[in-house]
């Protein structure tokens, strides 16, 4: 069990449905204080539900979801210390930027207008401008000032940057990693953009098809997978060894992504003749769902006799 001091938020044994679409399916993790997570997977998979659960948008069909100790829907206490800024975020059709800014402040307490006033420089925002007149990038900005100056407890970004272009998200990256290292509290960063944002991340929430895949410390990720390339005869023994995730073959050459549990698995597979890479966060996460909806078709096509089999 959790210790409700350390959780932000927690999630226990969470299903979401409509009507004939299961969104979210029997999901249980934990959110801890002062991290940051990438949700993670593939569109379609749950993330905003799971979001929009947490921010007290909706309510489960069953289980529970319980923010600092409490539920969140209908509860403006809990409310006040969160923070969600939606993909494709909308306004009030005759708002400026600064008057979202203003609303920003009326909203969130702790809301830091020095960072506010700071952030409208770096992303070059007209204040008086009308949200509506700007482009897609400039109100993608608009979204991460007021993410960002919130400072609530509970920050959650759901693609916050469509429309940016590069420069403008790794300003986002570097302002972000900043404020938080001077003042910590929970973020969690829903994006496809994995491979930009894999640095600044703590742990890693991987869904598909509304269920948890991968619920794990960052860190320790980064370590758990190599890609082996060479004799597809070689290469399918060494996977045989540990967790083959994905293989890719031409003629008698294999190229494979593979789970590892020690240490001593780069030396074992180069004593074999094949080449070794790390494996990058994105890699990781493709294999994995790519496995996953690999396994599902399986189970899908095999007579019920074989289902056992398959689900090995």
């Amino acid at each position: 069990m959790t210790d409700s001091t350390t959780a932000a938020a927690t999630l226990r044994d969470v299903t979401m449905r409509y009507r004939e679409h299961t969104a979210l399916d029997g999901v249980s993790t934990t959110f801890q204080k002062d991290g940051i997570t990438g949700l993670l997977g593939r569109n379609g998979a749950g993330k905003t539900t799971l979001m929009q659960l947490v921010t007290g948008h909706r309510v489960p069909t069953s289980g529970t979801v319980r923010v600092f100790g409490a539920s969140p829907y209908e509860h403006d206490a809990v409310l006040q210390d969160i923070c969600f800024i939606k993909e494709g975020q909308r306004y009030p059709d005759h708002f400026r930027v600064k008057d979202a800014l203003t609303a920003g402040q009326m909203l969130f307490p702790r809301w830091d207008a020095d960072l506010a006033a700071s952030l409208l420089r770096d992303f070059d925002l007209p204040a008086k401008r009308s949200i509506k007149k700007l482009s897609r990038g400039m109100t993608s900005a608009v979204g991460i000032v007021i993410g960002l100056a919130s400072r609530a407890p509970l920050t959650l970004f759901d693609e916050p940057y469509l429309g940016l272009d590069a420069v403008a998200r790794q300003l986002f990256y570097d302002r972000l990693i900043a404020d938080y290292a001077e003042n910590p509290r929970t973020i969690v960063l829903s994006t496809h953009l994995i491979e930009e944002i894999a640095p600044l991340l703590e742990r890693v929430l991987l869904i598909d098809r509304g269920r948890v895949l991968l619920d794990a410390d960052a860190e320790s990720l980064r370590d758990s997978a190599l890609t082996v390339s060479g004799p597809g005869d070689a290469v399918q023994a060494f996977a045989r060894q540990h967790e083959l995730l994905h293989v890719e073959s031409l003629g008698g050459h294999s190229r494979a992504v593979v789970r590892i549990e020690d240490a001593d698995a780069r030396r074992t597979a180069t004593s074999a003749g094949l080449t070794v890479e790390a494996t990058n966060l994105q890699q990781l996460i493709v294999a994995m769902s790519l496995q996953s909806t690999t396994e599902r078709d399986a189970r899908r096509s095999a007579p019920s006799a074989d289902l056992e089999e398959v689900s090995r």
